[in-house]
């Protein structure tokens, strides 16, 4: 059987040097690469078949998760794993409630890689071990994590791009859906994230230590 992977990363040399561990191991498969969040969109939307995208959370342009919510909601057959340098224990976990099917730090050996993207095949969830041991985690995260969880596929890409600072037009306009249906995600966002306006979803979301753009709070109120 020949996989298809599609690694999303920026940064050449990292796309090199994964394609070149993902080749190491023992399967025959199709390596695309892309640089950016938008070639990946078309890219998915063209190509039905692809076994797994590897995707790096800190895309130029690209806020923190969104780009994992982004995808998640364009595609949500297609399994994603994370791949990035940002490995704490807060980012993996939310990674992991927004609908990854792994995460592999940056810094893992081909053969960690290659176990990993086994175990993701086999229909495990793969994080790296450092990270089973959640004690470290307060309650603030584990609320937010569980708030994340509640999202539907929708609304949490709605979150992404209040976090990118797209007003509910813009949103509608991408999403080809009305205005009126984006100001119901809104509100249903607000509502399970626990708090009373944009701004204050965006300052609760932007919490994630990926976050890697400035976010734009000054958005305006539906």
């Amino acid at each position: 059987m020949k996989f298809k992977f599609v690694i999303v990363d920026d940064h050449p040399l990292f796309r090199g040097a994964l394609k070149a561990a993902l080749g190491m191991q023992p399967w025959d498969a199709e390596i695309i690469e892309v640089g950016d969040l938008e070639s990946a969109k078309k890219l998915l939307l063209d190509i039905f078949d692809v076994d797994l995208v590897l995707l790096d959370l800190a895309l130029n342009g690209v806020s923190g998760l969104t780009g994992l919510i982004t995808l998640r909601a364009l595609c949500p057959a297609i399994p994603i794993a994370v791949v990035s340098a940002t490995d704490d224990l807060f980012t993996v976990r939310a990674a992991l409630a927004l609908g990854a099917s792994g995460f592999i730090s940056k810094s893992s050996t081909p053969d960690k890689i290659g176990l990993a993207v086994s175990k993701i095949f086999d229909g495990e969830i793969w994080s790296p071990p450092a990270c089973e041991d959640e004690s470290s985690l307060d309650a603030e995260h584990y609320e937010l994590i569980a708030c994340l969880r509640r999202l539907t596929p929708q609304q949490a890409r709605v979150l992404g791009m209040m976090a990118g600072g797209m007003l509910n037009k813009q949103i509608a306009h991408e999403l080809n859906v009305s205005e009126a249906t984006i100001k119901a995600h809104v509100s249903a966002v607000l509502n399970k994230l626990g708090v009373e306006s944009r701004t204050q979803a965006v300052i609760r979301f932007s919490r994630f230590k990926s976050d890697t753009a400035t976010l734009n709070t000054e958005l305006v109120e539906f």
